[in-house]
């Protein structure tokens, strides 16, 4: 999957626990929170009910969904099921209990409605009548279930299992049963931010006239076969379709290991008839990954998203069908330009997606019967579109912006969208005024327009502190991914309503390398890290630096992930513009950094290859266009790691210890060695966090350091 995409089930993952493990350790019940404040707090943010996964009920009357309490002083989570009524607009909770409830889904029939639980100690599953009554386990595995997929007819069901990885050589451990250590002899021993010692697997079970999972029945889709399925970390039930007629199953999986897996992002379409047990890969070929598989209502269609190239994570997602007779596949989207994000199938027989376009995440419509148009049904204004789902002929979705996190909203005909959730009313109606924002457009450096969105302190008004000559600090927010939208984002870490609320303007460039601006603007940072990106970041600063109201003497500059190497970056080369730094499990060293990550397309494709030219690399692990020569780039050249003589500003480097990714050695570097060079720095170091930071107290302590170090220097 893209990154764009990557982001949008990171926050699904965060708000709902797709992959939940069972509680070690009873908690209090979490509900709503009834905390009291005048401005946006880190421990308010934190506390914010987080709405995720709608599901249309089988006679289009209502909506199934789940609200993610938090508890900073449990340290911990719980999440609900709520009911929405279209017809009458009430929505009702149907489960309160101190264990969460995930994928839950409704039955064909809509008298129940399934999820998992670890009420009984395991992640197992659950069933209880469409009112919430009547809960009864119907799983009993000797593992947790990671997910599950009911067939239409609710006579079976897929699971999704982990599978121990088998040791090299047992006879080297005998009589160690007290050793730590691990034999590993091929990459991807380590991935996101686990050691991989499993890998998960559908399985297929026959349900009881009870209607509970026979053990007996149970089936492994890929028996003997070594592959993650769903792809970790971020598949989950949407890697699986079953066909409207039960018969058979389309599952999404890359079928590599190893060193060949972590340079690959080929992941395809597989056809497995459940009588037969026989797979057919629908989509052969080389080609980039394939995800979210689903039929139409009849099967004799199967739409997917699709990327071209292999290694190349954040290509184009491209949306296709597939006729399920012919086998032929139509590209919805070849003429579009940019990406499609997630979609469903609508009552007519054409297709709703999501796509990042001009800044917002919007959501149009594609028709592959007669002139296969395109069109937009939302009014392109300042929000993001997230989840869909159509009840019916209405079509529900999930909207947020920077003010504002997750409700649930049906989009009407004249692209108008009505609120149908309050979750979070009662809590943000005690903050009043959450600060202005706006968008412009600037002429960068190559002569292509570039968005750019300035937020202002809550209380500012620009043409008012001019008046008076106020001014106040301002923030550059260095976007991460690189790939990744800078839009209208909800984030509890990275929330601009709060940087609002702490009384700093903040300038988010959609520099070059974001999507939503057509492919070519998007790719153009791919080898060109250092390149027209961070003249870009000068650009929008420079220019909003001159802006009266903007104090440029108390200017800093904040990002994580590319945004944390573009604050590396702009550490050597800012030429005195900010007085404060602040880089979250950033790029630092890019030669050591290609050596230390799980994910090899990733620094492979975005490096041009490694810093020793491709040659050196084993054949045909490589997919990345030469550029330059030998395959060496300014990614390396120009690292941030090589301009540290040149750091004087004042900086902040956070860093986790489980980002395998971005592994911690980059901002131990980046911390040391501005400490050697006598910059003022200091290391927010969290033990227990991978790329993210998602434990509520560690959350909070983030916000409170991030604030505190940005206080000191820019106030």
């Amino acid at each position: 999957m893209n990154k764009l995409t990557a982001l949008m089930a990171t926050t699904a993952i965060l708000a709902a626990s797709c992959s939940p493990k069972a509680e070690q350790e009873p908690i209090e019940y979490i509900g709503r929170s009834t905390i009291s404040a005048s401005h946006l707090t880190p421990e308010l943010l934190q506390e914010l009910g987080k709405i995720s996964d709608l599901q249309a009920s089988p006679d289009g009357e209502k909506v199934l969904y789940g609200v993610t309490y938090t508890s900073v002083a449990q340290n911990k989570s719980n999440r609900e099921l709520f009911v929405l009524n279209l017809s009458d607009g009430s929505n009702t909770a149907i489960t309160h209990t101190v264990k969460s409830e995930q994928n839950a889904v409704w039955s064909a029939d809509g008298k129940n409605i399934y999820f998992l639980s670890a009420e009984s100690g395991s992640m197992q599953m659950w069933r209880m009548d469409a009112d919430g009554s009547n809960r009864v386990q119907v799983s009993n595995t000797d593992r947790d279930i990671e997910g599950f997929v009911l067939s239409p007819d609710k006579s079976k069901v897929l699971m999704i299992m982990a599978i121990a990885v088998p040791r090299i050589d047992d006879k080297l451990f005998e009589g160690l049963d007290k050793t730590t250590g691990r034999l590993v002899d091929e990459m991807n021993y380590r991935h996101w931010d686990d050691f991989v010692d499993n890998y998960p697997h559908p399985y297929l079970a026959d349900l009881g006239k009870d209607g509970k999972v026979d053990n007996a029945t149970l089936t492994d889709m890929l028996e003997g076969e070594p592959y993650e399925c769903p792809m970790r970390p971020f598949g989950g039930t949407e890697s699986f379709a079953w066909s409207p007629d039960g018969k058979q199953i389309v599952y999404v999986c890359r079928k590599e290991t190893g060193t060949k897996y972590a340079f690959s992002t080929r992941s395809s379409l597989y056809l497995y008839d459940i009588e037969s047990r026989q797979t057919t890969d629908l989509h052969p070929g080389d080609h980039g990954y394939d995800t979210n598989p689903k039929f139409n209502t009849d099967g004799t269609a199967l739409a997917f998203q699709a990327m071209a190239r292999n290694g190349y994570e954040s290509d184009k997602n491209d949306l296709c069908v597939i006729d399920m007779q012919s086998r032929n596949i139509n590209v919805l989207t070849s003429d579009y330009d940019n990406n499609c994000d997630d979609f469903v199938w609508a009552p007519d027989g054409s297709i709703t997606f999501l796509s990042y376009n001009g800044g917002t995440a919007q959501v149009f419509n594609a028709k592959f019967q007669g002139e296969g148009s395109l069109t937009q049904l939302s009014d392109g204004s300042d929000h993001d579109f997230a989840g869909l789902c159509y009840c019916g002929d209405k079509l529900i979705t999930l909207r947020h912006d920077w003010h504002s996190p997750n409700e649930i909203f049906v989009l009407n005909a004249d692209k108008s969208a009505t609120q149908l959730t309050h979750e979070n009313d009662a809590l943000l109606a005690q903050l009043g005024d959450m600060g202005k924002f706006e968008r412009r457009w600037m002429k960068c450096t190559n002569g292509d327009e570039m968005l750019v969105w300035i937020a202002y302190p809550v209380g500012f008004d620009p043409e008012t502190a001019v008046k008076e000559g106020k001014k106040v600090p301002t923030l550059l927010y260095c976007q991460g991914g690189p790939e990744s939208a800078v839009s209208q984002f909800w984030s509890t870490r990275w929330n601009i309503a709060i940087m609002q609320a702490n009384g700093y303007a903040i300038v988010l460039p959609n520099r070059h390398g974001v999507p939503g601006f057509g492919q070519t603007f998007n790719e153009q940072i791919a080898g060109d890290f250092a390149g027209q990106c961070m003249r870009d970041y000068f650009t929008a600063i420079d220019n909003v630096a001159r802006e009266p109201w903007c104090d440029s003497d108390r200017l800093g500059a904040v990002g994580a992930s590319f945004g944390g190497y573009s604050v590396y970056w702009l550490a050597g080369h800012h030429e005195k513009r900010f007085k404060a730094l602040i880089a979250h499990c950033g790029i630092f060293n890019c030669e050591s950094m290609y050596g230390e990550t799980e994910e090899m397309w990733f620094a492979d494709w975005d490096y041009g290859g490694s810093y020793f030219g491709q040659d050196g690399l084993e054949p045909g692990l490589c997919h990345t266009p030469k550029r330059g020569k030998g395959g060496v780039n300014a990614c390396y050249t120009d690292s941030p790691h090589r301009s540290i003589t040149k750091w004087d500003a004042p900086i902040l480097v956070i860093h986790n210890e489980h980002d395998y990714r971005i592994p911690v050695t980059q901002g131990m570097q980046a911390f040391n060695l501005a400490r050697m060079r006598g910059v003022p720095a200091r290391f927010l170091y969290f033990p227990d966090e991978c790329h993210w930071v998602t434990k509520p107290q560690n959350a909070v302590l983030w916000q409170r350091v991030f604030f505190d170090w940005l206080d000191t220097y820019l106030k």
